[in-house]
């Protein structure tokens, strides 16, 4: 549940309006000035669901700087589309949600060289979800003017972090700096010291939600009070460098306990991800009575690809600690995912169990 004046106040108050960034504007007039101080006004296509955080929080953002916001029309999403839609509306930006979109876009922008043109394009944003380096260059290679905007946040906060890249600059997989107004704590609510290396949530003060509606037990955890000042904190596993650069580990919901040890299945879905005959994956835990839960991964494998589970488990070891390497892999025509992109961990474990 957010008021409207904390999430405006979240969004940066007309986000798109550089006089403003330092400072929430206090009335209307005041955000009109800022506007007209700045006379560009943005064109975003936003591809994901305007009923996810990152298409409906981008849109207020550019609507309220007095731009226009372009949205696709066929109900599931198309690459080429979106493509089409880009360069007929000349839109300077687009917000997608990591790889689930990025990728067919590459795939597209490869299999077509030259059918686009995407001069206006300048920026693609995306939130909610890993998005790898791996599809970002790949973009960035068709699109050399882009910078991409990898956006740490949730439904329950926005701005824990961002990460920038573009064609000469490069950062790694889910790590990004840290936003103003946020911290990490251990369970118990203990800020952990950067460079540490010990692992935490991620948590953020300042203009937040009230709560969840209707559930005061799952408020009071996710929106504690800490040292007097109340706090978001959704769940998100990270590590904070000494110069406090934020590594993303994953959801604690959905944290594997193999034997003792945490294994984050975001961090092995994107090494499995790498591999040339992989189109997509999700990495589940399925019980087992020595280990507790084993790493599993549903596979879905590139159209003419042969799945080799055992070559596959082979790649990962090279690149993981062994307690991380998928103990099984379970091939899937399509991975499943929500419209806006994030992966279906309980429909992929429920078809892990099935198989197995």
């Amino acid at each position: 549940m957010w008021r409207q004046q904390d999430l405006w106040g979240a969004l940066g108050g007309g986000s798109n309006t550089p006089a403003n960034r330092r400072s929430v504007p206090e009335t209307p007039d005041e955000h009109l000035a800022n506007v007209a101080a700045y006379p560009k006004r943005p064109r975003q296509l936003i591809a994901c669901p305007l009923m996810h955080g990152t298409g409906l929080f981008s849109s207020l953002g550019t609507l309220t700087g007095g731009g226009a916001v372009i949205t696709l029309a066929e109900p599931r999403f198309r690459a080429e589309e979106l493509l089409d839609a880009l360069e007929r509306r000349r839109a300077d930006s687009a917000v997608i949600v990591g790889d689930a979109f990025a990728r067919p876009i590459a795939e597209a922008l490869e299999a077509e060289p030259g059918r686009w043109d995407l001069s206006a394009l300048r920026v693609v944003i995306s939130s909610g979800v890993m998005f790898s380096m791996e599809v970002k260059q790949r973009l960035l290679e068709r699109v050399p003017q882009l910078k991409i905007a990898d956006l740490f946040g949730s439904s329950e906060a926005i701005g824990f972090g961002t990460s920038t890249v573009s064609a000469d600059s490069a950062e790694r997989t889910a790590r990004f700096k840290i936003g103003e107004n946020c911290k990490v704590f251990t369970e118990d609510h203990r800020e952990v010291v950067p460079g540490s290396g010990e692992r935490g949530f991620v948590a953020r003060t300042g203009p937040i939600p009230l709560g969840y509606y209707k559930d005061p037990e799952a408020s009071q955890k996710t929106f504690p009070t800490i040292a007097g000042r109340r706090y978001s904190i959704p769940g998100d596993w990270c590590t904070v460098a000494a110069d406090g650069t934020l590594t993303l580990l994953g959801r604690g919901s959905v944290c594997i306990n193999s034997g003792g040890e945490k294994i984050y299945p975001e961090e092995v879905e994107e090494t499995l991800k790498t591999h040339p005959d992989v189109a997509d994956a999700i990495v589940v835990g399925l019980p087992d009575p020595r280990f507790g839960e084993i790493v599993t991964a549903v596979v879905e494998f590139h159209p003419g690809a042969a799945p080799d589970a055992e070559g596959l488990r082979e790649y990962a070891r090279q690149r993981l600690a062994a307690y991380k390497v998928p103990r099984r892999v379970v091939p899937i025509e399509r991975v499943p995912r929500s419209p806006s992109g994030k992966p279906d961990f309980a429909s992929a474990k429920s078809y892990a169990q099935a198989q197995a």
